[in-house]
């Protein structure tokens, strides 16, 4: 079974450094240490209200992702400002997101069914630069064939709501994977690659790195707060390591299965 990307979020090492108005923690540092410790490329959201990650880091970043050769995805609302920010540094990845300033975090997918006509025209200025264009939904199957509709090559499945049922003990969490694996299905029959991110930790990442339709999980919050007790390099080997054991015991199924 195909290798499956880890990609880490490091925006909250930018919210700790700003809590204080410090140069400290770094996020391109952190961005350093997780490529070190395994992680196959760095996630990082501009917010419009900046908050955390901040024009000097996405400068950084997209410097040091370059000369190590990993891809930089860019989280990005669908508005002007961020569209010509993007199209300056030319990302490997652009991920569209809803963005709502009053959130905390980004509370569910993009509604790219309800905003083809906006969102269809910057997928194909992000595409014409050589970015390859995100959208991140909730797996819902009419969002999932209007990300395709509207150009984009990947669309990233909001895992959020199957995460915090998991960790409630709530009884719809198998139900809530199994509508994961249908729109991973779905959209790999449209022709898109599929990513996931949104909540996962060591107790949910098995559940979802195990479905084959998957390509790539992005992590953030989980291992920057795993990282305060045992440091973020052992934190991203155990997220790795999870995934990596998840996807080989997918991929024995699979085999025997087929026998």
């Amino acid at each position: 079974m195909t290798k499956l990307r880890l990609g880490i979020n490091i925006d909250h090492v930018a919210t700790v450094r700003n809590a204080r108005g410090e140069g400290y923690p770094d996020p391109v540092r952190a961005a350093e240490i997780a490529l070190a410790a395994g992680a196959d490329g760095i996630t990082a959201h501009l917010r419009e209200d900046r908050r955390h990650i901040s024009d000097a880091d996405i400068d950084a970043l997209a410097l040091i992702t370059k000369r190590r050769g990993r891809p930089l995805n860019l989280e990005m609302a669908v508005t002007r400002e961020m569209e010509a920010i993007a199209l300056a540094h030319r990302p490997h990845a652009a991920c569209l997101v809803p963005e709502r300033r009053e959130e905390v975090t980004t509370e569910g997918g993009l509604d790219v069914a309800g905003g083809h006509n906006t969102i269809a025209p910057v997928v194909a200025r992000l595409a014409g630069a050589g970015i390859r264009v995100s959208c991140f939904v909730d797996p819902d199957l009419s969002q999932v064939a209007a990300a395709s509709a509207c150009g984009a090559q990947v669309v990233e499945l909001h895992t959020g709501a199957y995460c915090q049922a998991v960790r409630e003990r709530a009884p719809g969490a198998e139900t809530l994977l199994e509508t994961l694996k249908s729109a991973a299905r779905e959209a790999r029959r449209l022709g898109l690659e599929v990513h996931a991110g949104h909540g996962i930790d060591y107790e949910t990442v098995k559940p979802i790195a195990a479905i084959p339709e998957f390509r790539e999980l992005n992590i953030g919050h989980f291992l920057i707060g795993e990282a305060i007790f045992i440091g973020l390099g052992p934190a991203i080997q155990r997220m790795r390591a999870l995934m990596d054991q998840a996807r080989a015991s997918s991929g024995e199924l699979a085999e025997a299965m087929q026998r």
